[in-house]
């Protein structure tokens, strides 16, 4: 029986109609995975990629990852000892993931939040400018330790602190499970959230800047279509 299987009928009490297939592929960085269900003739097919480093993994942990996918696609509310074992290994494997990839200017501005707001006591994670998005303004990866900051915040030294700070928050608190769902923004994590000075005055801007960004593409889209 295959781990897919093995870990759906643990997960349920059922056994898994159609095919499973599990595969390692390179194309995922630190501890990341995906899953996608597919039909055709022969009924139903799941497929689920993992990133190279879980080839070395337990068993155990894996199979609560794989709970984990299949109860998301599945709608499944269990919770079981192997997911809990997932989820601890999740919020402690950044210290065994190597940081390779930290830009001088986001480390020098965690180095000075960690200080006043975390009493130097965070380990500096990977940190990394992504796309020029209005719509992701931060993003914390626990697979990887990797935190990635729009580049758009280039220019706003004020809300780069802010977002920074936000995201060293899901480092901090990682996340909690309840009733088959992990929340990472618990009453803590928005409460410290509040904590940061002009926290509503901060959050307003981001808004402004996020429609400001949407006027101006619509007004693009019309130019492109009457030029």
């Amino acid at each position: 029986m295959s781990l897919i299987h093995q870990s759906y009928i643990d997960l349920t009490g059922k056994e898994l109609k159609g095919s499973a297939e599990l595969v390692y592929s390179g194309r995922f960085k630190g501890y990341n995975a995906n899953i996608r269900m597919t039909k055709d003739l022969f009924g139903q097919r799941i497929e689920i990629a993992m990133s190279k480093a879980w080839e070395e993994v337990n068993d155990d942990i894996k199979k609560g990852l794989l709970q984990e996918l299949l109860s998301k696609l599945f709608k499944v509310k269990t919770r079981t000892m192997e997911m809990d074992l997932y989820h601890s290994f999740l919020k402690n494997v950044h210290v065994a993931i190597p940081k390779a990839d930290q830009d001088p200017h986001l480390l020098s501005v965690f180095q000075q939040l960690n200080e006043q707001y975390f009493h130097g006591l965070l380990d500096p994670p990977n940190l990394v400018w992504g796309e020029a998005s209005y719509r992701q303004w931060g993003c914390y990866t626990y697979g990887t330790d990797t935190i990635s900051m729009s580049s758009i915040l280039q220019e706003h030294p004020d809300l780069l602190q802010y977002v920074l700070y936000h995201e060293m928050l899901h480092k901090k608190l990682k996340f909690a499970c309840k009733d088959g769902r992990s929340h990472h923004h618990t009453p803590e994590f928005r409460a410290l959230e509040r904590a940061f000075p002009q926290q509503s005055l901060l959050e307003e801007k981001l808004k402004r800047l996020h429609i400001a960004s949407r006027v101006s593409s619509r007004r693009k889209n019309v130019w492109r279509f009457w030029r």
